[in-house]
């Protein structure tokens, strides 16, 4: 087992712009990703487990719901302390990251947001310490990038509400406790609904033989016949809105995940290129090794300053969704174009599991599809300043 000698870049002084808090908080999470993900990681990836062992850890270094209010359980951070833990946990495995966006974004973030003051205090506490995991039902098998055509969807019964349809591509949904279900009614509104695992008829199978985010677990979520009690309805907002809303949290957080991907990558790089000697001297020294490293740094100093800066906007209120999507496109696209320059640097040595390029690698492949695609994101910006959509 190799020892995490990560050192973060920062080639623009960038600490100088963050409060005490949150160098605080990004170096608790760093020390943590040093001493509980970085030594069992690579044995996860390959055996495809997520390791449930680091719940617990996830949970005391704030990552569950860090800007939920402190009276639900949460940390009550701002949205750049947000940022800084899921940089951190990226940087040490996205199949992690996502673990820890879907419980904050997607699952937390929405019951705070839509819920009642009831689901609440039932499940915020708990979410966040750890004790309780929940997943994002959207996606369907005919519907990712439109998930307005999406045909889960709940009956009224009186008493309860009848929940019929499936859900796939879904983060923790093998081990989730709840599920937070978007699903239409009898008029064609989407709302989003509160299942509990154990209500009969609702299932999770796992995703199995996955190449990419192998370290996180992946499932379906199938309803036949489901009774949701009437109560487990989030009714502060409906309409294809309200899941997206949720989105544009977990975008937030990919945009700066990504950049922890991209700085253990370049990271990692930098290092075996002052070690490596080829031709008598290191290939750090070679010119065309030193153009990759100089264009690396680069490209994260501007994904660090896009990130901070809509961290800024977000704190203000004043973000935009095509805003976050642009920075969730660019940063990715960075990451995994790093994470191709790394390899090539480490040679031969870049596809094996002694370092952690090919991993990040295969986990970008996700990221960058995931919670909207490339091409998707590229439209949202192109709909913003054209104001005609393309979609």
């Amino acid at each position: 087992m190799k020892p995490d000698l990560f050192q973060a870049p920062d080639y623009f002084n960038l600490d100088e712009l963050l409060t005490d808090e949150h160098k605080m908080v990004r170096d608790a999470a760093r020390e943590w990703v040093k001493r509980e993900v970085s030594p069992i990681i690579e044995e996860a990836a390959q055996k495809a487990e997520f390791p449930k062992s680091i719940i617990g850890g996830l949970a005391e270094i704030g990552a569950f719901g860090p800007y939920i209010p402190e009276e639900y359980g949460g940390a009550g951070l701002d949205q750049i302390s947000y940022g800084l833990i899921m940089q951190e946990i990226e940087r040490g495995d996205s199949g992690v990251r996502s673990t820890a966006s879907v419980q904050s974004s997607l699952v937390m973030y929405p019951i705070f947001k839509y819920g009642t003051e009831e689901q609440k205090k039932k499940y915020l506490p708990k979410l966040a310490s750890g004790e309780m995991m929940g997943c994002f039902g959207l996606t369907e098998p005919d519907y990712g990038s439109n998930p307005a055509g999406m045909v889960t969807n709940f009956k009224d019964k009186g008493d309860h509400y009848l929940l019929n349809g499936a859900k796939m591509w879904i983060s923790n949904a093998p081990f989730a406790d709840i599920a937070i279900v978007w699903a239409k009614n009898e008029e064609g509104r989407i709302h989003g609904l509160i299942v509990e695992r154990g209500m009969e008829g609702f299932s999770t199978p796992e995703t199995h033989n996955k190449w990419s985010l192998r370290a996180s677990a992946t499932g379906e979520l199938i309803f036949d016949n489901v009774k949701v009690p009437k109560e487990n309805l989030m009714p502060n907002k409906s309409g294809l809105g309200a899941p997206l809303g949720c989105l544009d949290s977990a975008r937030f957080g990919i945009a700066w995940g990504a950049i922890g991907a991209a700085m253990d990558c370049y990271d990692t790089a930098l290092r075996y290129s002052k070690e490596r000697v080829q031709f008598d001297k290191p290939i750090g020294g070679k010119q065309l090794q030193q153009k990759k490293l100089a264009e690396m740094i680069t490209e994260i100093t501007k994904a660090q300053l896009m990130a901070w800066r809509l961290g800024v906007l977000r704190n203000e209120g004043k973000a935009t969704s095509a805003q976050i999507s642009m920075a969730k496109r660019n940063n990715v696209e960075m990451a995994i174009n790093i994470a191709r320059e790394a390899r090539q640097i480490l040679g031969g040595m870049g596809i094996t599991g002694e370092y952690s390029i090919m991993r990040h690698m295969m986990n970008l492949e996700s990221v960058i599809t995931y919670e909207g695609t490339h091409d998707i994101h590229l439209l949202i910006t192109g709909m913003d300043i054209t104001g005609m959509p393309a979609f």
